[in-house]
């Protein structure tokens, strides 16, 4: 019975693991050298929103990904990113921007489904109209951890 357990560990996110992959990075915009913001901008114009977390999320296991982590957590299937105001719930820990997602995985797949998600392409169009960050990284040797959270109730 133990065996039959610790066969299920990798797969459902409680241990570490290490590969290529692709990080994105969204942060909310910043003032520019006045200090102001862009005069068309609305406040939710300027801030990284849940579905722009949920987009990203979405796009790297659409593109094979084998283990996802945001911010120092692991990604599991009972995890649910919640936007309350200006920051980001997770696992019960709170977090304000820069939003820092890891995907473990073909990195080429990834990127090629990141650039397909509608969400993702929305966020980059923002990004450019009125400057919230949008940053990916391809990368060899990253980490994502294990889940440390309790087990869901049925």
């Amino acid at each position: 019975m133990l065996d039959q357990l610790a066969e299920l560990e990798d797969p459902a996110g409680l241990t570490e693991q290490q590969g290529t992959g692709v990080t994105v990075t969204l942060t909310d915009a910043p003032r520019n050298v006045d200090g102001r913001y862009p005069a068309d901008a609305s406040p939710d114009d300027l801030v990284v929103h849940q579905q722009d977390v949920q987009s990203v999320l979405n796009a790297m296991w659409a593109g094979g990904a084998e283990a996802i982590s945001m911010q120092d957590q692991r990604i599991v299937a009972t995890s649910a990113p919640r936007c309350i105001g200006n920051t980001l719930l997770l696992h019960g820990r709170t977090y304000s921007p820069p939003y820092v997602i890891t995907a473990l995985g073909d990195s080429a797949k990834i990127a090629a489904s990141l650039d397909a998600e509608p969400g993702v392409r929305i966020f980059k169009q923002y990004s450019t109209r009125y400057g919230l960050g949008f940053t990916q990284q391809v990368g060899s040797e990253l980490t994502v951890p294990a889940y440390t959270g309790g087990a869901a109730a049925r």
